[in-house]
């Protein structure tokens, strides 16, 4: 474990101005812009379209990319990309590359009606969900391998704070837009206009990847890649593998219908626990599939096994190793901490409208107002982690994040009630916010530097991938128990999660006690 030290208010102030951190400010807007495209505002542009809260809440599983980047992160990080990385450098030449793929992806949604074609839509979503999960990929190892560990916590909050001014953009901008120029009525157009809009945004990450510098890393361990074939090769199993999961995928949808019809047939009062079961179970046997894949891939010499190895193996052997079986513990933190928080957020816009707040209320309270609490929360978060340490504010914000969604069961009984939802919303983001700065930090300090792009993409990738699992029944949670008992129960959801970092804190004391 890494012992941590308290530093003076002098010194944590001081790295807000450190040049990398600003540099961090702009590449998290740039990492911000397109969650919210994907995951939020999308869910009112499918709301208003006439899409049932069910369907709109199933969208958010077009957000799974960035719980799923770890199976591609490490092509970002070893294959190089023709011409970009030779004189851009590795970090920015495939910076460059996802800034552009979102800014296509952006403008191929835009073309399209989900009234009309809910199918394209969904394929749009998937798309920038693929290319925003491989920017944050990058952003990910250019930030931690851009500044020494004591700034990592600073590094974070700025990172923070940039995602979230993104995040006020493509929320509050594209609500108040949308509402601008089409009012109370549906219009498709209006949509596609603030989408392409959102894509030109992007051109603030496409510019600071230009102005900012090449992260000076020396390679700590000799590559079994040897040359342009090797990568290739490796890039084709890649393919074929997640080809098999797709086919498994799309190949097990009638059978899991009737499954999970004949479940609820005899069993209805657990529908949603069937659905879940069996698109886990789809889920699995796709895993299967594709490791299947994999290994005839191995057999038939596409390539070789110490390709594998040295790819997947080796960073989850190097985590092992450093941490032992406290690891185990570390994993189940990672993918509980921000249970209580995704659960919330995903059927968030859809409850704002529910209760009777129009667009421009939910742009200006939740997300203009939002993102400056979740900036003071960031900022306050990542101070307070360098002046105590980053795991005792992590049992703050986790405590924090998790209470104050209570507060949005109280708001579901009140009505629209314009200032109640301000309180709520400050007490909330900047719960977040502060829960936020010290994860990131967390999750930094647990890769190591030979593979910062895989060690963080799978922590990364743990951290979202069962909460986003269970969040899209979250339309169906409502519809079942109300929202009031939904909120409720998204708060003693994370009660588990203090015991956890309970539990690591004293690991780590009784390690560095030694």
């Amino acid at each position: 474990m890494i012992q941590e030290r308290k530093r003076s208010w002098a010194m944590a102030i001081k790295a807000l101005v450190h040049p990398r951190a600003l540099a961090m400010l702009f590449l998290g807007f740039s990492a911000g812009l397109p969650i919210l495209l994907i995951f939020s505002t999308l869910s009112v542009w499918l709301r208003e379209a006439g899409v049932q809260r069910s369907t709109v809440t199933f969208f958010s599983w077009a957000a799974l990319g960035y719980s799923f980047k770890f199976v591609w992160a490490p092509i970002i990080d070893r294959l190089p990309f023709p011409i970009l990385t030779v004189r851009m450098g590795r970090r920015r030449g495939w910076l460059l590359v996802s800034q552009i793929c979102i800014i296509a992806s952006l403008l191929l949604i835009s073309f399209f009606d989900p009234k009309m074609a809910l199918t394209m839509t969904a394929v749009g979503a998937v798309l920038i969900g693929f290319s925003s999960a491989t920017q944050d990929i990058v952003i990910d190892a250019y930030r931690i391998e851009s500044a020494p560990a004591d700034l990592q916590s600073m590094l974070s909050s700025m990172y923070i704070a940039g995602y979230r001014i993104g995040m006020l953009i493509a929320g509050a901008g594209s609500l108040w837009l949308a509402d601008w120029w089409g009012q109370s009525t549906y219009d498709a157009s209006v949509w596609a206009k603030v989408y392409r809009i959102m894509a030109l945004m992007m051109l603030v990450g496409v510019v600071t990847t230009f102005i900012i510098k090449e992260p000076e890393v020396k390679e700590s361990r000799d590559s079994v890649f040897r040359s342009t074939a090797d990568y290739v090769r490796f890039l084709l199993v890649f393919f074929i593998t997640i080809s098999a999961f797709i086919t498994g995928f799309f190949l097990t949808a009638s059978l899991s219908h009737e499954i999970k019809q004949h479940l609820i047939d005899h069993w209805g009062w657990i529908k949603q626990l069937a659905g879940f079961v069996t698109e886990s179970g789809r889920f699995i046997f796709s895993v299967l599939l594709g490791s299947l894949a994999t290994w005839g891939s191995i057999k038939a010499r596409i390539v070789p096994f110490d390709h594998i190895k040295e790819t997947y193996i080796d960073p989850l052997a190097d985590f092992f190793h450093r941490y032992g079986t406290t690891a185990l513990v570390i994993l189940l933190l990672v993918g509980t901490y921000r249970i209580s928080d995704i659960l919330m957020g995903v059927i968030a816009n859809l409850f704002y409208l529910d209760v009777g707040f129009t667009k421009a209320q939910i742009a200006t309270y939740t997300k203009f107002w939002g993102l400056w609490a979740t900036l003071g929360g960031g900022f306050v978060g990542g101070i307070l982690s360098i002046r105590y340490g980053v795991i005792r504010i992590l049992f703050v914000g986790a405590f924090l994040a998790a209470a104050s969604n209570v507060l949005f069961a109280y708001v579901a009984g009140k009505g629209p009630d314009e200032m109640l939802l301000l309180m709520v919303i400050i007490a909330d983001n900047g719960s977040a916010g502060i829960a936020a700065a010290a994860f990131v930090a967390y999750l930094s300090s647990l890769t190591s530097v030979s593979f910062t792009a895989i060690q963080y993409a799978i922590f990364s990738s743990i951290m979202t991938l069962f909460p986003k699992i269970l969040a899209g029944y979250s339309g169906s949670m409502v519809d079942n128990v109300g929202y009031p008992m939904f909120f409720i129960g998204t708060a003693i959801i994370g009660i588990p999660v203090l015991f956890l970092i309970l539990w690591i804190h004293r690991l780590q004391t009784s390690v560095i006690g030694k």
